[in-house]
C-alpha cells in the first residue's frame, strides 16, 4: 500500500511563514510538518509514499530526497501549478494502482491509521472518510419557522456539531476516474460524484487525534503542543 500526501497548496493564510518555506515545511518542535506525517503514516504500516508538490517544491524534494534517510521510499508527483485537492491527487495516478492512503499534507494526525486501513477493508468501501466532531457556537440567535413563515422557536445562540472532514482518506484506485485531468478540484466534487454514482463512501469518526494547520493562529497552537512533547531542554 501507498500513501498520497497533498504538499502543493500555496499556504496563502499562513504568509509572511510560507512566503521562502512550502506550507509542509513549516517546522513543529524539531521536526518540520511534513516529517511527523511521514512518521505517523509510516507507524500505520505504510511505507512507501507520493509526495504531490508544486510550490516551492525543490525545498521538499531536498530534505526528503528517497526517503531512504527516513526508512521510507519517496516519488514525487510534480504539478506546475495550483490545482487545488483532488487535481493534487489527479498527478498521483501513475504510481498508484491498489488501495491507497491520501492526507492532506497541512494536518497532524495521532490516531490509529493501521484501524482505519482495517476498516475500510472490513467495509468494502470505494472510500473511506477520516471525520471528527466538530462544535461550534453560533454568534446570532437562531430562529426556526414553519411552512407559513410562522415563527416556532428561537434559540439564543445555540451550539451546533456535526462531523467535520479532516483530510485524511483510505481510497481505491477508481478514484482518479472522477478527477477531470490538469485542472482545479475539489475533493468535495469528488466525493460528491462517488455518491452520486452509487460507490460506497464509508466514514472513520475519531474522538481525538487531529490538528488542523490552516492558518497562522491554528499553526501556533499546534507549534505549542508540540513545544511541550519536547519539553523543557
Amino acid at each position: 500500500m501507498k500513501a498520497v500526501i497533498l504538499a502543493g497548496g500555496l499556504g496563502t493564510r499562513l504568509q509572511p511563514y510560507t512566503t521562502f518555506l512550502p506550507k509542509a515545511m513549516l517546522p513543529l518542535g524539531e521536526k518540520p510538518l511534513l516529517e511527523h506525517l511521514i512518521e505517523w503514516i509510516k507507524n500505520g504500516g505504510v511505507d512507501s509514499f507520493v509526495l504531490c508538490v508544486s510550490y516551492l517544491r525543490r525545498t521538499i524534494e531536498d530534505y526528503f530526497e528517497d526517503g531512504s534517510r527516513f526508512g521510507v521510499k519517496i516519488e514525487y508527483a510534480v504539478a506546475n501549478r495550483p490545482l487545488a485537492t483532488a487535481g493534487q491527487l489527479k498527478t498521483a495516478q501513475e504510481f498508484i494502482d491498489d488501495t491507497f492512503v491520501c492526507v492532506y499534507g497541512d494536518s497532524i494526525f495521532e490516531f490509529s491509521l493501521r484501524n482505519m486501513i482495517n476498516y475500510h477493508k472490513m467495509k468494502k468501501s470505494f472510500v473511506t472518510m477520516g471525520l471528527a466532531e466538530y462544535k461550534t457556537k453560533l454568534p446570532y440567535g437562531f430562529i426556526e419557522m414553519d411552512k407559513t413563515n410562522r415563527v416556532k422557536t428561537w434559540q439564543e445562540k445555540p451550539d451546533v456539531k456535526g462531523n467535520i472532514n479532516i483530510g485524511c482518506y483510505v481510497m481505491e484506485p477508481g478514484i482518479f476516474d472522477l478527477i477531470p485531468e490538469g485542472k482545479p478540484y475539489g475533493m468535495d466534487l469528488v466525493i460528491r460524484s462517488a455518491l452520486a454514482k452509487k460507490n460506497k463512501v464509508s466514514g472513520y469518526v475519531i474522538k481525538k487525534g487531529f490538528i488542523d494547520i490552516g492558518d497562522k493562529a491554528s499553526y501556533r497552537r499546534a507549534y505549542q503542543h508540540y513545544l511541550e512533547r519536547l519539553g523543557q531542554i
